[in-house]
């Protein structure tokens, strides 16, 4: 599933493309996706001008004209590709279930062949009072996410804090590649229990997490398995990786001697968590 970065870089995308256009169509090639469309949808959006995009987690919002926002998650294998009209196949994209077009000829097509994203549309005052967004917890690149913060919120658990940086409700749109990259990076074992990580342990943590998800946008994401960019290109963080999928090769934290023991691979939570057991304690 793309995790915030990749969430993130799909979003720019769409705004260089769609902020300030007029929609002069919207389509849906069938009555649902994860859930179903909304009703009206269409209707809702041909006409209206797009205002500004913002992203929540792993959600995006597109901001319309009329007071309403359109709720995008792109779920396991979801795309959003952008692609000028003329440039489209004449036959129909396969698995496009959702799509819109600008005044200026730029189509923006929803790609999904598991069907585990969604399209909903919520009014722009009231989003973060969505089903979806309401209860998340704080963004991590916002100046309010701090090493007292996320203390206060480990406080007291008793999970491993792999498990803990996962819950969307303690800190909003960390995913399975950066909590693993984040935790080698600060030193921290994604066995030790949540709560003894809150204090001095969370003040390396902190701006691990801010550095490896801002890093990652800069390189537009992780490209794996189904991700792509809005253009269709891909990321290349993946190349940057330091323990995520590299079981049994050496941490590039720990040379000398003894030899490192390379990069473990366990399962935690039914969840494959990657690191170092001699540099992460």
């Amino acid at each position: 599933m793309p995790e915030l970065p990749e969430v993130e870089t799909v979003m720019r995308g769409l705004a260089r493309v769609l902020e300030g256009r007029r929609l002069v169509a919207a389509s849906i090639a069938r009555p649902d996706m994860r859930w179903p469309f909304p009703d009206g949808l269409v209707t809702r959006l041909t006409g209206a001008r797009v205002l500004g995009f913002r992203r929540r987690a792993k959600y995006m919002l597109m901001r319309v004209e009329g007071g309403d926002s359109l709720l995008i998650h792109l779920g396991m294998s979801g795309r959003m590709v952008a692609r000028r009209a003329a440039d489209r196949p004449n036959e129909p994209v396969a698995h496009e279930h959702f799509a819109m077009e600008t005044e200026d000829g730029t189509h923006v097509g929803f790609v999904d062949p598991r069907r585990f994203g969604s399209v909903d549309l919520v009014a722009s005052a009231r989003e973060d009072q969505h089903r979806l967004l309401a209860g998340l917890g704080p963004e991590p690149l916002e100046d309010a996410f701090t090493a007292e913060v996320l203390s206060q919120a480990l406080a007291g658990k008793r999970t491993p804090i792999k498990a803990a940086l996962l819950d969307q409700k303690l800190v909003a749109g960390l995913g399975n590649i950066y909590v693993s990259e984040a935790l080698h990076r600060s030193g921290i074992s994604p066995r030790r229990e949540a709560s003894t990580v809150a204090g001095s342990r969370c003040v390396r943590l902190v701006p691990a997490i801010k550095a490896v998800l801002e890093e990652s946008i800069a390189a537009g994401g992780s490209s794996l398995r189904d991700y792509v960019q809005a253009d269709g290109g891909i990321g290349f963080f993946q190349e940057r990786f330091r323990v995520y999928d590299r079981a049994g090769l050496a941490c590039e934290q720990c040379p000398g001697v003894p030899p490192c023991p390379g990069i473990q691979r366990i399962v935690q939570s039914g969840r494959a968590s990657f690191y170092c057991p001699r540099h992460q304690r």
